[in-house]
């Protein structure tokens, strides 16, 4: 594609990036084909194609609009179309790049911004994402609908039996999240059973909150930024004491702390630590993959439809990686039907879009309920939340799935 940025965006910190990538993109529009806004909306703009030339434009100096962000709020940042397009169209990173050149050009409606600000101080901070879930909690049924489905009736209860010590020579960190501890308390302590039964501690790192993908990708991306930088201060010390990984059972957290080295390379104090960061950063299905499963009782054809969140498939790559490891252990996976398109959670944008993300979320529950599973399993809070959300089918982290597999009394594995 042929661009002519306009000096402004020639001055942009990225504008040799997007550049880059829109000069990457020959128009076939094969990404259209896998696109969820665009199957539901048919509307060319609300496909990644379209939403290119909206992003070259803006770029060329001219005039954005309230259509422009329209559509471009529209898109959940799925990265779908990166899995199908043939040039490697980085569609994700001009996202980024157009969105704030957007918001720093046209001003939102006051309801907008009071609800962006309110995700992007609420939900970040666990403390007091607590405390608004449980007021939340207590005034459920006088909350609109789209935050009322967010929040749980009641509290979640974890598995009583408590987190193992760190106790064995291999170390690892593990981002507890930032509404994780809140929603699902049960999948990080699930996750540190697991990891010890496998001969792996987890090293506390209570420094460490948000990973800052909520705020960067509602277009604070400086906050979102600062939010990595703490996470790697608070990470640093045990990685130079010889953590072998950063692990996340959130798959979206785990495509962010991946992309640290990328997004803070222009930063001279933290770019070489941030690639070192992302470089260690594992989805906690990359660590236990490589490690034998016979420290777990096997089952025998339990039927289990996994939803495999986009931040798992699109964005790390790692699709079929639970399927394995599940299969590995006895379960009966079903097969559910477009299982490439997204469920409509996004982070925030079930309540930025919730028109949108209810329909895509039917369509994925039509999907995972098909095959008539015993239970449904996902890799991702957000999803695990949006689809819990409608009432159907409980869907929980396949995690906790493994951790009931534990078998008693093992031996010490120091």
């Amino acid at each position: 594609m042929q661009t002519n940025l306009s000096e402004a965006a020639q001055a942009l910190e990225r504008a040799e990036e997007a550049e880059s990538i829109l000069r990457a993109c020959v128009h076939c529009g094969f990404c259209n084909a896998t696109c969820p806004t665009y199957q539901l909306l048919g509307n060319e703009l609300d496909g990644p194609r379209g939403r290119i030339y909206l992003i070259k434009q803006v770029l060329e100096g001219q005039p954005v609009t309230e259509k422009t962000r329209l559509h471009l709020d529209r898109c959940l940042s799925c990265r779908n179309c990166e899995t199908t397009c043939p040039s490697g169209v980085r569609y994700h990173a001009l996202l980024d790049i157009g969105r704030a050149e957007v918001e720093r050009r046209t001003a939102r409606p006051a309801r907008e911004r009071w609800l962006r600000a309110g995700l992007r101080h609420g939900v970040s901070r666990p403390a007091v994402f607590a405390g608004l879930v449980g007021a939340g909690r207590a005034a459920r049924a006088l909350l609109p609908e789209a935050l009322r489905e967010k929040i749980p009736a009641h509290a979640p209860t974890a598995r009583p039996s408590p987190r193992p010590p760190a106790r064995h020579a291999r170390r690892v960190l593990m981002l507890e999240g930032c509404v994780q501890p809140t929603l699902t308390p049960g999948t990080n302590a699930a996750a540190a059973r697991v990891l010890d039964r496998l001969g792996i501690s987890v090293t506390p790192a209570p420094r460490a909150g948000c990973c800052g993908a909520n705020e960067y990708h509602l277009n604070a991306q400086q906050a979102g930024l600062a939010r990595a930088r703490r996470n790697i201060d608070a990470w640093w010390p045990a990685i130079e004491a010889g953590a072998e990984a950063i692990v996340m059972s959130a798959s979206g957290c785990g495509a962010f702390v991946k992309e640290y080295g990328h997004l803070l390379r222009f930063d001279a104090a933290y770019a070489d630590k941030a690639r070192r960061v992302s470089a260690l950063a594992r989805d906690l299905v990359e660590v236990i993959a490589a490690e034998p499963l016979d420290a777990f009782a096997p089952v025998a054809g339990k039927r289990i439809a996994f939803h495999c969140p986009c931040t798992l498939q699109h964005a790390q790559r790692l699709g079929g990686a639970v399927e394995g490891v599940l299969t590995r252990l006895g379960f009966d996976l079903t097969s559910v039907a477009n299982g490439h398109l997204c469920c409509g959670s996004a982070g925030t944008y079930s309540l930025t879009q919730p028109e949108i993300a209810k329909r895509l979320r039917e369509n994925k529950l039509d999907a995972l309920e098909a095959g008539q599973p015993e239970a449904i399993v996902t890799a991702n809070v957000g999803c695990q939340t949006h689809l819990n959300g409608a009432g159907r089918t409980p869907v929980s982290h396949w995690i906790e799935l493994v951790d009931s597999l534990l078998s008693p009394n093992p031996q010490p594995n120091l």
